[in-house]
């Protein structure tokens, strides 16, 4: 029999941090790439403060309402390769913020029919498990590799970040994350390095903008929007989520996305897709040590994202304020299990070894051709390489 369901109850302090984590890694990382393309676009200052209301409230609405429901951390994020699309497609095209809410439109319809059609989930159920792992294990690794170049420019911070954390899974593993959080954050703000002047708080008012459908807006903006987003986005999403052994309905969530994406495109939302780096950090061992659990981080976050949204770019000043170097360090420290758990699984069998690792490498490269990340062309090359390995003629001499 199924156990009472009772979320305040498997809420922890681990779980909460993680979803912290989660959300000040999202919007730092990659929140600029929006800007631009919603400048880009020619999108006043009430409509960019728009998209991140609804950007902010479908990814809250869509990581906790299904987590609850699933009692399973389900992370939804915005899709920043496809932000980086509208950034250079809308200034060389010239579009303006009609035509890309046309477009937003198309592509949400798109997503829709891959989530209720399954033909997204078929295509990824051919995908072998190591090259999945593999696949995930290079899209962190980056940002493992990451928290220790920032050694570079902030060393004692880093350094100390570091200790905290290896003391941390020393002493109290299920804090060692939180306990690195607090130590960054002190660090920082002793030495003057948290920048919140000039923060402005105040409810977000979002701005509907009617669309407008041309075929050169569907070419241009919805058909690569689209691509990069289940390629770049949801299929290391789809990966992340079977690394951390979670039966999840994919077609179902990947539905979601898509009409919330649908909903929300007059208001900014341009593609909401599965989250990959998020959801390792919610996924891991360092939100909950039971996995039945851990479905609170993902909650969290996503009430996290849902007061984003609600107070628009005001918060997403604040998470900006935090050096860049203490964002870089949390999320590759966060994120160091994940990557040795994918490893260990994309190199255990020999069979598949060799084209887990050209999988690893290739994702890890950041090779982008015909404008789809390294994701993408990573399992191309993994799947290339385990056909050539394994095929055998049907023939017979």
């Amino acid at each position: 029999m199924r156990p009472a369901f009772n979320p305040l109850a498997d809420l922890s302090l681990s779980a909460a941090t993680a979803g912290f984590v989660a959300v000040l890694v999202g919007f730092t990382s990659s929140v600029a790439v929006v800007f631009q393309a919603a400048t880009a676009l020619g999108a006043t200052p009430a409509q960019l403060s728009s998209w991140m209301w609804a950007l902010g409230l479908g990814m809250g609405l869509c990581s906790a309402l299904p987590s609850l429901w699933l009692r399973q951390p389900v992370m939804v994020a915005w899709s920043t390769p496809g932000a980086a699309v509208l950034a250079t497609a809308g200034a060389a095209g010239g579009f303006g913020m009609a035509h890309a809410t046309g477009a937003f439109i198309v592509c949400a319809l798109l997503i829709t029919l891959f989530g209720v059609t399954g033909w997204f989930e078929r295509l990824l159920g051919r995908i072998p498990m190591p090259i999945a792992s593999a696949l995930l294990a290079g899209v962190l690794t980056r940002f493992g590799l990451d928290a220790f170049v920032a050694l570079k420019s902030a060393f004692t911070l880093v350094l100390l970040m570091l200790v905290a954390y290896l003391v941390g899974r020393r002493l109290w593993a299920r804090y060692a994350v939180p306990g690195v959080l607090v130590v960054g954050v002190a660090y920082a703000a002793a030495l003057g390095q948290l920048h919140l002047r000039g923060v402005q708080w105040g409810l977000t008012v979002p701005v509907f903008t009617a669309p407008e459908f041309s075929w050169q807006a569907t070419v241009s903006l919805a058909l690569p929007l689209f691509v990069v987003t289940m390629a770049s986005q949801n299929l290391p999403g789809v990966a992340a989520i079977r690394a951390a052994g979670y039966d999840m309905p994919i077609s179902k969530v990947i539905t979601l996305t898509g009409l919330a994406t649908l909903v929300l495109a007059p208001f900014g939302a341009f593609a909401l897709n599965l989250s990959a780096i998020t959801a390792a950090i919610c996924m891991g061992r360092e939100a909950h040590p039971d996995a039945s659990k851990r479905y609170m981080a993902a909650v969290s976050c996503g009430a996290i994202y849902c007061v984003v949204g609600l107070f628009g770019a005001a918060v997403t000043g604040v998470l900006s304020a935090f050096p860049r170097e203490l964002v870089v360090a949390i999320a590759g420290l966060a994120l160091l299990g994940s990557i040795g758990g994918g490893l260990a699984v994309a190199l255990r069998e020999d069979a598949h070894r060799e084209a887990a690792l050209i999988t690893f490498l290739v994702t890890l490269s950041g090779v982008s051709l015909a404008g789809i990340g390294s994701a993408f062309w990573g399992v191309v090359a993994g799947a290339f390489a385990l056909f050539v390995q394994q095929w055998r003629p049907r023939w017979t001499v």
